[in-house]
C-alpha cells in the first residue's frame, strides 16, 4: 500500500490543522481499502459483526451527510444506504455493492462537507439540529468531532486490513 497522507503543519493555524488533521483522517481511510477487492472489501470481520472496509466507508458517507448536510446548514438530506427499519444498513452488503459506488458516494459527502463548511467560521453555530437532542453545533465541535469518528473507525479499519491481507500500521 502506498502512503501519501500529509499531517498538517505543526504551526497551521486553528482552521487549518482542524481541516488538516479530518483529511488526514479521510485519506487513511481510503488507503487502508487500496488494492483490494470488491469481495475484499465486503468481507466482514468476524460473525455475527457485519463491519466490514466498504461498510465503514459507507458509513462515513452517511456520517458526512448527516453533520454537514442535516446539522451544520440544515438540508433535508435523507439517507443514502440506512432506514428506519435498517438502521444499520450502511454494513449489510451484497454482491451487488461495489467499492466503485461506495467511494463516489462517499467522496461526493465529502466534497459537500467542504463545500457546506468553507464560509464558515468555527464559532458559527449550525443551522440544523442534531436530530435526536435537537442541539445546535459551532462547526468547530462539528470539525473535531469528525477527526475522533474518523480516528475510531481508522482502528477499525486497521484490523479489517490485518485480516484480510497481513497489511498493518500506517
Amino acid at each position: 500500500m502506498s502512503n501519501d497522507r500529509r499531517e498538517p503543519a505543526t504551526d497551521a493555524d486553528e482552521r487549518t490543522m482542524l481541516e488538516g488533521w479530518l483529511d488526514y483522517h479521510r485519506q487513511t481511510l481510503a488507503h487502508k481499502c487500496a488494492g483490494l477487492t470488491d469481495a475484499q472489501l465486503r468481507t466482514a470481520s468476524v460473525a455475527p459483526s457485519t463491519l466490514s472496509l466498504m461498510g465503514l466507508v459507507r458509513h462515513m458517507a452517511e456520517v458526512e451527510r448527516s453533520w454537514f448536510r442535516r446539522v451544520l446548514v440544515g438540508e433535508d438530506a435523507p439517507p443514502i444506504y440506512y432506514s428506519d427499519a435498517d438502521p444499520d444498513g450502511e454494513f449489510r452488503l451484497t454482491e451487488a455493492d461495489t467499492w466503485a459506488e461506495a467511494y463516489a458516494t462517499w467522496q461526493a459527502e465529502i466534497d459537500t462537507a467542504r463545500r457546506h463548511a468553507a464560509d464558515l467560521a468555527l464559532d458559527d453555530p449550525s443551522t440544523g439540529r442534531h436530530r435526536r437532542t435537537g442541539e445546535v453545533f459551532s462547526l468547530r465541535w462539528i470539525l473535531t468531532h469528525m477527526i475522533e469518528e474518523y480516528a475510531r473507525h481508522n482502528g477499525h479499519a486497521d484490523l479489517l486490513r490485518e485480516c484480510l491481507d497481513g497489511a498493518a500500521g500506517e
